[in-house]
């Protein structure tokens, strides 16, 4: 049969083929809603066991790669490195945020650096809660990651977890904790409500990172760089077995003219020289080192090479891992930026959580001792102080504050600018320098103190007129 001729028979089958079509349906059980897939709630989560896989992985890499140790520490010096501090306007309040501080089962100050890192290495973070029922002192305990089995979410709203279950135990129980929410149920919908009163054994803090608003479950900081650390060491572990074979030698020995059997009884009475030792022979006899020739040109290049492309996906530059290469002071300070603005978004997710907890231990200390509803007074929010991370070059900003103060003076002269715009132009060129104030509550400040100052000049003038008479 000629090629044409099969495709036409080829052709006319597939038509065939094309004629019968399965109708398209489903069968659908009478429990279906009680089931879940093997492979987890949501495909925008890790399967559980590749969930299970990647903690396990981070930590073994963070213990045994030198890039994956950096990856994690080198935010964490930056972050923290200078201490943490949870304020409140409220002078009684703050005592209660520093007894929860410094209470010797929280040791906060010890606590946190470990509980950022395990964040960065697991992607989530769990903190049951023991309050004490008199005077509502706050506890926090810790719940591995490798212990949890699922994080549920609000059905009508799935970015927001609203409860944590636990593996089985060894004697098959589940624990099934509430999500900490500063607010009251009423916040939820209905389908919530009645899923979260099945949480009865506590409630709980959850955070996580490099989450997916659709998923529940965060992700290792580690994760994409898994496969690339772990083939940088292999590499790093093969030039070090090359190296070791460079500097490997033999002595070859030609014995010129000899027969096989002198060369076998030559060979069982050869000695090897010792260093600084003496070799006797005559013209018939010579040694000659022999070093491999591998070929191999210099790595160096294909470790930077590799170096950096783990480095770059964590956004921290060369230099920053003892790399200099073509880096100088100028350059380096413009690709420090961008690792500078990620190290940022993670000490505001720090700062929330910390502001977070720092509201539900007031809440619970105000419930328990009949403070009432503190939410709405600004006395009692919390505030999270964290270390600044470079130190900030503020002869600019101090010459730009001053401009702007003399600038916005003439426009008020003039009547060119009201008094809420020069406050926020002063107010934004401040942040430069480090300190945040609301405009608002900068200029309620600002006419408190000339209110108190014409008070003081017109309680001085009749002070005066007194004295005269």
């Amino acid at each position: 049969m000629s090629g044409i001729a099969q495709a036409d028979d080829d052709n006319m089958v597939a038509d065939q083929a094309q004629n019968f079509v399965e109708a398209a349906g489903s069968s659908i059980d009478s429990d279906e809603s009680q089931w879940r897939p093997l492979s987890g709630n949501n495909d925008r989560d890790l399967e559980p066991m590749k969930q299970d896989r990647m903690q396990k992985l981070a930590k073994f890499l963070w213990e045994s790669n030198l890039l994956a140790d950096r990856i994690i520490e080198l935010p964490l010096a930056f972050i923290l490195s200078d201490g943490v501090r949870l304020t409140v306007p409220d002078p009684e309040a703050q005592k209660i945020i520093n007894r929860f501080w410094y209470d010797p089962i929280n040791k906060m100050d010890l606590s946190l650096e470990e509980y950022a890192r395990e964040l960065a290495l697991f992607g989530e973070q769990c903190y049951p809660t023991f309050v004490n029922k008199v005077n509502g002192h706050v506890r926090l305990g810790y719940l591995d990651p490798a212990e949890i089995d699922q994080v549920i979410t609000d059905p009508d709203n799935k970015r927001q977890p609203i409860g944590v279950q636990t593996k089985r135990d060894k004697a098959g129980n589940v624990r099934k904790y509430k999500v900490i929410i500063n607010a009251d149920e009423s916040v939820f919908g209905p389908r919530a409500r009645r899923k979260r009163k099945t949480f009865t054994d506590g409630e709980c803090f959850y955070f996580r990172i490099r989450g997916l608003a659709s998923g529940s479950r965060g992700r290792s900081d580690l994760l994409p760089q898994m496969d690339w650390l772990d083939a940088y060491d292999q590499f790093m572990f093969g030039e070090l077995d090359r190296n070791s074979g460079l500097r490997a030698f033999i002595w070859d020995v030609l014995i010129k003219g000899a027969s096989q059997p002198e060369i076998d009884e030559k060979a069982k009475s050869i000695r090897l020289p010792q260093n600084g030792g003496v070799r006797v022979h005559n013209e018939s006899e010579t040694w000659t080192p022999q070093v491999p020739q591998m070929n191999a040109s210099d790595t160096s290049q294909s470790a930077r090479l590799f170096r950096n492309h783990v480095l770059g996906g964590a956004t921290i530059p060369e230099h920053w891992f003892g790399g200099g290469g073509d880096v100088n002071r100028s350059t380096a300070g413009e690709m420090d930026e961008p690792t500078f603005k990620i190290l940022a978004s993670r000490q505001r997710r720090i700062k929330y959580m910390l502001e977070e907890i720092g509201t539900y231990v007031l809440r619970q200390w105000a419930e328990k001792t009949g403070k009432g509803n503190f939410e709405d007074n600004l006395e009692f929010w919390v505030t999270c102080e964290l270390p600044e991370m470079v130190q900030r070059d503020t002869t600019k900003y101090a010459s730009a504050m001053q401009q702007v103060v003399t600038a916005c003076v003439a426009g008020l002269t003039a009547k060119l600018m009201t008094r809420e715009m020069c406050i926020e132009l002063i107010v934004a060129t401040a942040r430069r320098l480090g300190v945040d104030k609301e405009p608002k509550q900068l200029l309620k400040e600002v006419e408190e103190m000339i209110n108190k100052a014409l008070l003081d000049d017109v309680d001085l003038k009749v002070g005066l007129n007194d004295d005269q008479q």
